[in-house]
């Protein structure tokens, strides 16, 4: 699986990402500068991570979605190449235009930074097929514009096409206000386009791929993902 990592000004947690697809996947991810115009040749998966790409001034996301590095990956994606967004990322795919819909303040206006546990919706997807069907998993939050929003046709969408892929639960995997923990339409924590190729998802796997952790939940998503590629190599 060969892997590249945006990298913008602000962003903080390209390192982290870039420790748990060499983990999973044995092979060091290439690292690409926000200016840059093109991606590595041969890449499988272009991922945007987590941070405050340029401070998070104007909206989140909306600078880094404008930066010449995002022709490339829009490109990429619509040849049918894998991109999966984190946190920050997320909020850059929406702004870029390459998934529905915008991540707008938390509900209790709070910045949140714990575990949360997500029901994975469906098992058929790159992003997914490393866990079974209504699993239950637990990682990391850390955001203070979490909460995904888009007009109620859009939300409609997103059901009946069944592009949510990860879903704010209970332990126990029931939804509902009280384990929607930024106010997000339908509980939605992570998103599929319409191809299904490019995920963008608020939480952060990334963090719960090693023992020393005490979790490895996020681990099923990228070895998902190697997996998928070994597969159609």
């Amino acid at each position: 699986m060969k892997s590249a990592v945006l990298v913008f000004p602000g962003i903080n947690r390209e390192r982290d990402m870039a420790r748990a697809l060499k983990l999973v996947s044995g092979h060091d991810a290439a690292m690409v500068w926000h200016a840059d115009t093109e991606l590595p040749n041969g890449t499988d998966l272009v991922v945007v991570p987590g941070g405050f790409s340029y401070g998070d001034y104007l909206r989140c996301g909306a600078i880094a979605a404008r930066a010449p590095v995002m022709d490339a990956v829009r490109k990429f994606a619509s040849g049918g190449g894998l991109v999966l967004g984190v946190c920050n990322g997320f909020q850059i795919l929406c702004e870029s235009g390459l998934l529905p819909g915008v991540l707008m303040r938390n509900a209790r206006l709070k910045f949140i930074c714990r575990d949360v546990h997500l029901r994975v919706e469906r098992n058929d997807s790159p992003f997914t097929r490393g866990y079974t069907a209504g699993q239950v998993i637990k990682v990391p939050v850390a955001h203070g514009e979490g909460n995904y929003e888009a007009d109620e046709d859009t939300v409609k969408r997103l059901e009946s096409d069944g592009r949510v892929l990860y879903r704010y639960c209970s332990p126990e995997g029931e939804i509902g206000e009280s384990s929607n923990i930024n106010g997000a339409a339908a509980s939605i924590a992570g998103i599929v386009n319409e191809r299904g190729n490019v995920l963008g998802m608020m939480p952060h796997p990334e963090n719960h791929v090693e023992d020393i952790m005490g979790c490895t939940d996020g681990r099923g998503l990228f070895a998902g993902l190697a997996a998928h590629l070994k597969r159609a190599a």
